[in-house]
């Protein structure tokens, strides 16, 4: 990959990128409510079942129809009737919307509003940035949010969430090198827990995420 691909890609997944990450928690800050996330093994440990079964897997799914370009409507379409909660639809269609906005206004493309992994698979065919890298990034970067979450909510030490970062790379590879190989129709989740965590979320009073 060649080194402004990739200076790409690191700025597209920044924290400093205004798409506001850091302020969803993808469900988590109800599970450190409720007990279920209290330590780094926890959170390893719920990470890893979002990887392999649930938004990480399908998302890099999705990321990857997003950078074919073919049925794009469709393809976002179906997105967002897999969210399983009004939250986690919000999540993506918010974030999704705010990085199309900065990408078309700083990069000159037309990009429609879609879901934020649609959005950077299609943005990433538009800037012709290689598509397994974009993809193993985008789960590290979305994995790196939900840790900050843990660190904030739990609260985590900093070289904890180092740790479980670390931990969980190869497992972040080993599915996005699955799902690259696989279409829409092979898409399924059973991470429950996580689906449900941010269904009661909806509810929580006192909250520091919007999800």
């Amino acid at each position: 990959m060649q080194t402004q691909a990739l200076i790409t890609l690191a700025q597209w997944l920044s924290p400093s990128f205004p798409i506001g990450a850091f302020s969803y928690s993808h469900g988590l800050e109800m599970a450190v409510q409720d007990g279920t996330i209290h330590d780094a093994s926890s959170l390893q440990a719920w990470l890893s079942d979002i990887i392999t079964h649930g938004a990480g897997r399908t998302d890099a799914i999705l990321l990857n129809a997003g950078f074919a370009g073919k049925g794009m409507d469709e393809v976002d379409a179906l997105a967002r009737a897999l969210a399983p909660s009004s939250e986690r639809l919000t999540e993506m269609t918010q974030q999704g919307a705010a990085f199309v906005r900065v990408v078309n206004d700083v990069w000159g493309h037309d990009l429609p509003d879609l879901t934020l992994p649609v959005a950077f698979g299609a943005a990433c065919a538009a800037q012709g940035l290689p598509v397994e890298q974009g993809a193993q990034l985008f789960l590290h970067a979305f994995v790196s949010a939900l840790v900050s979450a843990a660190i904030r909510a739990v609260p985590l030490g900093q070289t904890d969430g180092q740790r479980v970062i670390t931990a969980l790379a190869p497992l972040c590879h080993q599915t996005v090198t699955l799902a690259l190989t696989q279409t829409i129709n092979d898409i399924g989740s059973a991470c429950f827990l996580a689906d449900i965590a941010s269904m009661r979320h909806e509810t929580l009073y006192s909250r520091m995420f919007q999800t």
